[in-house]
């Protein structure tokens, strides 16, 4: 780690994954109108969604291994170029199997992407400066995110799937700036053992706190993954445009964006275990007023699942900085689990809760997934907070 913030870096960095994630939040809320299109049911759709999810997350961790030992900044500039290129071409593909091919391609560029970029954020700041910065790194990447459903939703009810591929040109001129401006790097460690790589995940995998991090991860991810995946389905079957559904993931996404940036003060002010209390515990009553109100009152509704992303992301870059330090050797490959390999296997998860939601409905599904990370904070945190 460098002794001082090298802010040309961050900048660049800041701003790939700014744009990286427009492209990996663009999929949701189009699905329900290309799975028309293609001629797919929900329940499929939901399957060709997980794919990316798992794609763009379970990988995470091993690319991370690679990461950390190397100067070469290959990972995000590949991986920003791929995303650009498939992700884009997803929506105009002429049936399934493409659309599968695209979505897989695209996600593993952004899966190639996120460890080193996590990695590269540590590296280019001080230790008093990390948390600021990992911050300001999570928040860019959730405002991207935020960002690709109003894009891609725009573009479908304006101009039609068909121009999407278009959209790629942004994402590549930002890899090729990016390549420019953020330096190769030393290695960080010689240590024969760092290089390893079965003693090295053997290491993470053992480590009790990284463990229950990395479940606080998977119970938020959870909540955040199903709603974005079936809640476009709902709204579309109650007569909502494109542009509204793309609307409603920008704006959740959005405040969780801003959730992110200032999860550092909040924790000031309350402390570390107080957030993870906060973001997980209120979920739950949430969802139950916004089951409540959305049919009656959808604008109040709305509001409701605004706040629910502001709340649930306020926790992401604290899990993330405490992570990266229980074993600071690693903090890619870290980073891999936190940000992607927890999203991964809420991804798996989703194969199966798509088809219960087909049949159950999704309001009842979206209760029952948002209970649980409430019911388990308690015993989770409390266990967390009492490891040293």
């Amino acid at each position: 780690m460098n002794g001082k913030n090298d802010v040309k870096p961050q900048i660049w960095l800041n701003a790939a994954h700014f744009v990286n994630d427009i492209y990996t939040g663009m999929l949701n809320p189009i699905m329900p109108f290309v799975a028309m299109k293609l001629g797919i049911t929900m329940a499929v759709a939901t399957i060709v969604l997980s794919l990316s999810h798992i794609c763009a997350s379970l990988l995470q961790p091993i690319f991370g291994f690679f990461a950390d030992n190397m100067r070469k900044r290959m990972f995000i500039f590949w991986g920003l170029l791929s995303t650009a290129l498939f992700i884009s071409l997803a929506p105009s593909a002429p049936a399934l199997i493409p659309l599968i091919v695209f979505v897989i391609l695209g996600s593993l560029g952004s899966s190639l992407f996120h460890p080193q970029a996590l990695g590269f954020v540590v590296k280019f700041s001080n230790p008093e400066n990390v948390s600021k910065y990992m911050g300001i790194f999570m928040g860019c990447g959730t405002l991207g995110f935020a960002l690709g459903p109003i894009v891609s939703s725009g573009i479908t009810q304006f101009l039609g799937l068909e121009k999407m591929p278009f959209l790629a040109i942004l994402g590549v001129s930002v890899a090729f700036l990016m390549f420019a401006f953020v330096p190769k790097t030393s290695h960080i460690s010689a240590n024969k053992s760092h290089k390893e790589f079965i003693t090295t995940f053997k290491t993470i995998l053992s480590n009790r706190k990284l463990n229950l991090l990395n479940v606080i991860a998977m119970l938020k991810t959870l909540v955040t993954t199903s709603s974005c995946i079936l809640l476009p389905f709902l709204w579309k079957d109650m007569g909502y445009n494109p542009f509204y559904i793309g609307f409603a993931l920008f704006a959740y996404n959005f405040a969780g964006g801003i959730g992110s940036f200032i999860s550092r003060k909040f924790e000031m002010k309350v402390g570390t275990q107080n957030v993870f209390y906060f973001s997980m515990m209120l979920t739950f009553p949430m969802m139950i007023l916004f089951m409540l109100l959305y049919k009656s009152h959808p604008t109040a509704a709305l509001v409701t699942f605004i706040l629910m992303g502001l709340i649930q992301w306020m926790a992401v870059p604290v899990t993330m900085v405490m992570a990266q330090c229980v074993l600071p050797e690693y903090k890619s490959i870290i980073g891999g689990f936190i940000n992607g390999f927890s999203w991964g296997v809420v991804a798996i998860a989703m194969t199966v809760i798509g088809f219960i939601a087909q049949a159950k409905g999704i309001i009842p599904v979206l209760l029952v997934v948002s209970a649980i990370p409430a019911l388990l904070s308690y015993p989770i945190v409390k266990k967390l907070f009492s490891l040293r």
